[in-house]
C-alpha cells in the first residue's frame, strides 16, 4: 500500500519513488510528543510526524490501537496526497494533527479491508543498526 509507492509530483510531473525507512519515537530524538515516520523520496529523507496523542484518541474512540504497520501506512498515505496535491515543496518534515491521523487511519483500514490485511513492514538491512540506516545520532552518544 503506502510503505513503498511511486507518485507523480503535481508541479514538476517528476515521478517520486517513496520508501518507508523507519519509525522513531520523537521524544528521544527531537523532544517532541510525536512519532516520526521516515521515508526516502527519490533518496531524499522526508519525515512525517504523527502526534502521540493520536494513539490515545484512537484507543478511546474505537477501542483499537494504532500499530506500527498502520502508522507507516497513515504517514505514507498522507505523503502521497501531499505530493499529488502540490503541498509537497521539498520540506524535510510534515506534521499531522490528531484528526488527520485518525482520518487517514480510518481510510487506510477501509482500503485494506481490515488491519489484518495491512502489509508487514520490511526489514531494511539486518546487518546495520537503525540509527546508521537513518543517519541519526541518538541522545547521549559520544561525538564521532
Amino acid at each position: 500500500m503506502y510503505e513503498e509507492f511511486t507518485v507523480t509530483d503535481r508541479w514538476t510531473r517528476e515521478p517520486l519513488h517513496c520508501v518507508w525507512k523507519g519509525t522513531l519515537v520523537a521524544i528521544a530524538t527531537r523532544h517532541a510528543d510525536a512519532t516520526d515516520i521516515r521515508f526516502a523520496v527519490n533518496g531524499r529523507p522526508v519525515w512525517v510526524a504523527l502526534p502521540n496523542l493520536a494513539w490515545v484518541e484512537q484507543k478511546r474512540r474505537t477501542g483499537y490501537v494504532i500499530t506500527d504497520q498502520l502508522a507507516a501506512q497513515v504517514a505514507g498515505r498522507y505523503l502521497k496526497q501531499a505530493i499529488e496535491s502540490g503541498y509537497d515543496n521539498g520540506r524535510e518534515i510534515y506534521t499531522l494533527t490528531v484528526e488527520e491521523v485518525l482520518d487517514h487511519a480510518n481510510a487506510v483500514v477501509k482500503e485494506a479491508g481490515g488491519t489484518v490485511r495491512l502489509p508487514s513492514l520490511p526489514i531494511i538491512n539486518e546487518d546495520e543498526q537503525p540509527e546508521e540506516e537513518l543517519h541519526i545520532k541518538l541522545p547521549g552518544e559520544p561525538a564521532a
